[in-house]
């Protein structure tokens, strides 16, 4: 069983920086991981993914360019770091893991690639 901790939410103005993480309990080294959001009023949405190793990486339009994923599997960690957000990225922020560790490329935003998620940190964002 794997669980999944958030943290780093918080108020930050457009144009400003954010750095989540998600602290993993259980066997996290075979799983794909990633970083999901839901607005209010909106579908839940893949923002970014890392492989097992962290050698692959993939994001949504929305945030390429911005937001940087990474892992470090020693300490059991995941993290984003998010750069110029946007109002738009108002949202609660989940982390997810996977229970196989297969790396679907473009295909690892889908939610339905995880097994295991967090509770959520909300990232509010003014202009």
């Amino acid at each position: 069983q794997v669980h999944l901790v958030e943290s780093g939410g918080g108020s930050v103005q457009a144009g400003g920086s954010l750095r989540l993480s998600c602290a993993a309990s259980g066997y996290i080294y075979s799983s794909v991981m990633g970083w999901f959001r839901q607005a209010p009023g909106k579908e839940r949405e893949g923002v970014a993914s890392t492989s097992v190793n962290g050698l692959h990486t993939t994001y949504a339009d929305s945030v390429t360019g911005r937001f940087t994923i990474s892992r470090d599997n020693s300490k059991k960690m995941l993290y984003l770091e998010m750069t110029n957000v946007k109002p738009d990225d108002t949202a609660i922020y989940y982390c997810a893991a996977s229970a196989g560790g297969t790396w679907y490329g473009r295909r690892s935003l889908e939610g339905d690639k995880y097994d295991y998620w967090g509770q959520g940190t909300q990232v509010t964002v003014s202009s």
